[in-house]
């Protein structure tokens, strides 16, 4: 499997934005992704230097409606900073 199907899109929220000023950027990537998969796969697509990749296992949240109960599905981030100088232009 390529390595640019790892990363599934990239996560967007105020707090992340803040983080962009810093070079640090956060995707969501497959379950079976590691850090140095993630590393090569930024690199790849954005032609940008990955210096460090944190990563973060989500669990799914347990949901109810009436006596139903269910879990909705986790997921995987990667926090991924660049090298200083580099940004990401996620389209926005």
């Amino acid at each position: 499997m390529s390595d640019i199907f790892l990363i599934k899109k990239p996560w967007v929220t105020e707090k992340v934005t803040d983080l962009n000023k810093s070079g640090k950027y956060v995707f969501i990537v497959k379950p079976s992704a590691t850090k140095n998969e993630v590393k090569k796969a930024v690199k790849e697509i954005y032609r940008v230097d990955a210096v460090n990749v944190n990563v973060i296992n989500r669990r799914g949240k347990e949901k109810r409606f009436r006596n139903v109960y269910s879990e909705k599905s986790g997921y995987k981030k990667a926090i991924v900073t660049l090298r200083p100088g580099q940004k990401i232009d996620l389209g926005r």
